[in-house]
């Protein structure tokens, strides 16, 4: 059985910015931290000077958005989907390569953690990636500034994706990660959606703007309300939702954030419940290892990038008077054990024993340490933060 720690408190949020009168509707974030947010806005219009700086070059990042996009997975479109739908996302499977000893490369062969270069060739995850970074920005530029050019382009931008029947995406990854030569799409492709994760509390920042009425903020609730469906009911969902490693974890991740979004907490309680607490005893070790992402040929990336995901899952749960930062297995799987696992390999205590062909990087765990801050006061993050300072206060929010 899994013991299940039930927080006292729950996190209310409220309205943050002061430049519009209050609008119906949800203000609150789903992954941004409120106060976190307010501090830097406070710090920014004391002009505190080190603040101003930061958020400035956020700023004239924005000021470049205006002019850039929209995008569209109808745009450079280098491959239709079977389909033959151009509104249908397609993505080629990263790490499968064609085989040499195959006239026409098919069926194509596993090089786990090598990026085959053909991946590239096909524009619709990088259009969503630019699209999703973009809204966030210009909603963060928002914030700071009350200016409504900002929203007026990140309402162009979500139009253009979400709503507008010429350019929007259907809301399904039926045609994600194909391999050549074994299938159209496979549930990992699931993985791809995680920068439309970014999009809810972008609206929570933008949702006073006169260029966000209730019509554009339920067209696009719409859309995840369809897509959060398709990822409960499709063959490709339903895969996905089994997988159980880094790929199970960031389902339920995508889908606990699109329910909350799409005001159904019902179904985000029932992803925590159901589907995240489960994991824990498959994913974890006694002793806070993660032996399904050790073995992966980048096991310092994929341990921190799943151990980032069960952090805001946490965050998550909170919301949903779910202590899953403190949920353990009997003999004590959990999220703590896991950070306590990495803490001495970040820290250049121990040498890294397991498979890495890439770079050594340290943010997606910076930023673990950073979520888990308060949440185990038997923990001393001092030398942590004696090597890894946070020197930006938007490293967090960005």
């Amino acid at each position: 059985m899994i013991k299940r720690y039930i927080s006292l408190t729950l996190c209310i949020f409220s309205v943050i910015t002061g430049f519009a009168q209050s609008k119906a509707g949800n203000s609150g974030f789903i992954l941004l931290d409120q106060h976190e947010l307010q501090t830097v806005n406070d710090n920014y219009h004391k002009g505190n000077a080190i603040t101003v700086k930061q958020v400035n070059e956020l700023i004239n990042d924005a000021d470049s958005l205006l002019k850039a996009g929209p995008y569209s997975v109808t745009f450079n479109k280098a491959k239709l989907a079977p389909s033959n739908n151009k509104h249908d996302y397609v993505s080629q499977a990263p790490y499968w390569w064609a085989d040499s000893s195959k006239a026409n490369g098919k069926p194509y062969i596993r090089k786990d953690g090598r990026r085959n270069p053909e991946i590239y060739l096909l524009h619709d995850g990088s259009q969503m990636g630019k699209m999703s970074s973009a809204v966030k920005r210009l909603a963060l530029a928002y914030y700071f500034t009350g200016k409504e050019q900002y929203a007026q382009k990140a309402a162009t931008l979500l139009k253009v994706w979400f709503i507008d029947t010429v350019t929007r995406m259907n809301p399904n990854l039926n045609y994600a990660q194909y391999i050549p030569g074994i299938n159209d799409g496979r549930g990992i492709g699931i993985i791809e959606t995680l920068s439309l994760t970014a999009i809810p509390d972008a609206i929570s920042l933008l949702h006073n703007s006169k260029y966000f009425d209730a019509s554009l903020i339920n067209d696009v609730k719409n859309w995840y309300k369809q897509y959060a469906e398709w990822m409960l009911t499709s063959k490709n969902g339903k895969s996905e939702r089994s997988q159980i490693n880094n790929h199970g974890t960031n389902y339920d991740l995508q889908l606990a954030t699109f329910a909350l979004f799409t005001d159904n907490s019902t179904l985000a309680k029932k992803v925590i419940n159901e589907f995240t607490i489960p994991r824990i005893d498959q994913q974890f070790t006694t002793d806070g290892m993660q032996p399904l992402e050790l073995v992966r040929t980048r096991a310092w990336d994929y341990s921190n990038m799943n151990l980032n995901a069960w952090a805001r899952l946490a965050v998550i749960a909170d919301e949903l008077n779910i202590d899953l930062w403190h949920t353990q297995t009997l003999d004590g799987k959990g999220i703590k054990g896991a950070i306590l696992f990495l803490m001495p390999y970040a820290l250049k205590q121990k040498a890294w024993t397991y498979p890495e062909i890439g770079k050594f990087e340290y943010g997606n765990f910076k930023h673990t340490v950073h979520l888990a801050q308060g949440k185990y006061p038997g923990i001393d993050f001092k030398d942590f933060y004696n090597k890894f300072p946070v020197e930006n206060e938007l490293e967090f929010i960005e």
